[in-house]
């Protein structure tokens, strides 16, 4: 990783609001730069924060826009944090929804590190954080949504094992219910999220914290994993 008084450069998905929002905030306050992919208005305004509005299921607009960005860049972290929920039971399943959650979580990924990871690897050096979902593990009516993040987890451990010899590591951290606009979109109205057992939702500084972790020095040796922020989901209460 670069030394502590060179400019680090990011590149985050979801910046305008939600996790990415946070990870972008939480990266600028530790010194990067960062290049925040949304299709929506910037949120934030840093001098080390170079905003790119892209629609990110749309390949050819991630290409353009990476070309952009890497014709001067090199990041040396990349966050998925861009994610969109579409919520339906059997028999109710739509088809768009599924191929919409699939392009901005799979394709949109694989776009990315297809182009960004090579360079990290050239530069031995390098952390990508994927943002899944503990719903990864399946849930009644969240079928379609918990197919496109399970694939970030066979993605994630596939890539960290071609870059594991090269300094690069690839992790995913999956929240539970988290606190974002995604909650509240009217299309998932009667579907209310489950509030984890600690009695609230996760709160999108949380997840920003263990992703700026990952990126820090301390990480190095933790690679190919899922780190659930479960708020108690995945303990077995009497």
């Amino acid at each position: 990783m670069s030394s502590p008084a060179e400019t680090r450069e990011a590149l985050v998905t979801g910046t305008s609001s939600g996790i990415g929002e946070a990870v972008a905030r939480h990266l600028l306050a530790q010194g990067w730069h960062v290049h925040g992919l949304d299709l929506a208005a910037p949120t934030l305004s840093d001098a080390r924060f170079t905003p790119w509005r892209v629609d990110l299921s749309q390949g050819a607009a991630i290409e353009e826009v990476l070309d952009a960005v890497l014709r001067t860049s090199t990041p040396e972290a990349l966050v998925h944090a861009a994610g969109l929920l579409r919520v339906g039971a059997l028999g109710a399943l739509d088809a768009q929804d599924g191929q919409a959650m699939w392009a901005l979580h799979v394709a949109a990924a694989t776009r990315l590190a297809n182009r960004v990871l090579p360079l990290m690897r050239r530069a031995r050096a390098g952390r990508v954080i994927l943002i899944g979902s503990r719903v990864a593990g399946g849930m009644p009516g969240r079928s379609q949504y918990a197919a496109s993040k399970a694939a970030l987890l066979a993605l994630a451990k596939s890539w960290a094992g071609e870059c594991i010899a090269d300094g690069v590591t690839v992790n995913v951290v999956s929240p539970a219910a988290t606190d974002t606009p995604m909650l509240r979109d009217p299309s998932r109205a009667g579907t209310p999220p489950q509030v984890p057992p600690i009695g609230r939702l996760i709160q999108p500084d949380e997840v920003a914290a263990l992703v700026t972790y990952l990126t820090g020095p301390h990480a190095q040796a933790i690679t190919g994993q899922d780190w659930v922020i479960c708020g108690g989901a995945s303990v077995r209460t009497p």
